[in-house]
């Protein structure tokens, strides 16, 4: 079993994806109280260090030689929805990852991002990220990947940053998108919207057709548990859901109106399974969804890292 450590864990999206991919978790760094206790319910062997990366940094030298160093980095100073600050932002956390990379030497980073990475204002950045990862001994690459592309039934791009030591780059590909669309709306949800005898489900889910619009709203500003803004509230109400708030239960059975989604069927469409639990109220448990990482894009990418961190490094020259 290969070993990593995540920072900005949240609600362990991403961890279950390198799970599933074969890492055992020797730590995850997080702040908020909420995701903590959702990582800690459902997986109480795992090491959750509720902390600041920003204090973590300090002694992460304690887990020098893990296999993988991974994290889903605060997305506000990158995302289109701010101000677009980077690294004047003091949310960023790139630099205080980069000493934590250098303090564990890793054979391979995975870090997660939103689309405005790749925006034109931060071409120096992303060079200068380049650069300075180099400088350690590592090469560098990212790629938009969009979840619906590994069976998540959701439009959600998001970049994915690797980084390996020179001597597996190599060795390391891009995962394949699967070979088939995945499920709809209403067959995803199906299920869920008929718990409580809701007759107009099977309707329903022959008009949500389509793969659900990103899911957003897991911004700590962010005012309450809703499916985002006008133009995203739009997008859902296409597909007959009603995105200004989110319910508490499934539809009764004389329901007559379109129907809200809960915070389980919003971690469905997220990808997650249906047995991880999100502790909390309403709104605390929503935003934990609202900002993962879908765990099956987490497992791709993890996959194909652990194929070339585990094979033998050919550029070893053996006595």
């Amino acid at each position: 079993m290969l070993t990593s450590v995540e920072l900005c864990a949240g609600a362990g999206g991403q961890a279950l994806g390198l799970e599933k991919a074969g890492f055992d978790h020797t730590a995850l760094v997080e702040i908020d109280k909420h995701c903590c206790a959702t990582l800690r319910h459902n997986r109480p062997n795992w090491n959750v260090v509720e902390e600041d990366v920003r204090l973590f940094k300090e002694r992460a030298s304690d887990f020098a030689g893990i296999d993988l160093l991974a994290g889903g980095l605060p997305c506000p100073p990158f995302s289109v929805a701010g101000k677009q600050l980077g690294d004047k932002d003091e949310r960023n956390l790139f630099d205080d990852a980069l000493k934590i990379v250098d303090a564990t030497r890793p054979r391979a980073v995975m870090i997660e991002n939103v689309r405005g990475f790749l925006d034109a204002v931060f071409l120096d950045y992303r060079e200068k990220l380049k650069k300075q990862l180099g400088k350690l001994g590592y090469t560098t690459d990212w790629r938009l990947l969009n979840a619906s592309d590994y069976g998540v039934p959701q439009l959600r791009p998001r970049v994915v940053i690797v980084a390996l030591r020179k001597e597996y780059n190599d060795q390391f590909c891009w995962p394949e998108p699967l070979p088939h669309n995945p499920p709809k709306v209403g067959e995803t949800l199906i299920d869920l919207m008929k718990e409580r005898g809701w007759r107009g489900a099977d309707d329903w889910a022959a008009k949500a057709d389509e793969i659900a619009p990103t899911i957003v709203g897991g911004s700590k500003k962010h005012g309450g548990p809703d499916l985002g803004p006008t133009r995203s509230r739009k997008a859902w109400a296409s597909l007959g859901v009603e995105g200004r708030t989110i319910a508490p239960e499934a539809p009764d059975p004389f329901h007559n109106d379109m129907p809200r989604l809960t915070v389980r069927m919003v971690a469905r469409l997220q990808g997650f399974p249906d047995d991880w639990h999100f502790t909390g109220a309403k709104t605390n448990a929503y935003k934990q969804v609202g900002n993962a990482f879908p765990p099956p894009v987490a497992q791709a990418v993890a996959t194909q890292l652990k194929a070339a961190i585990s094979k033998p490094n050919l550029h070893v020259v053996r006595a």
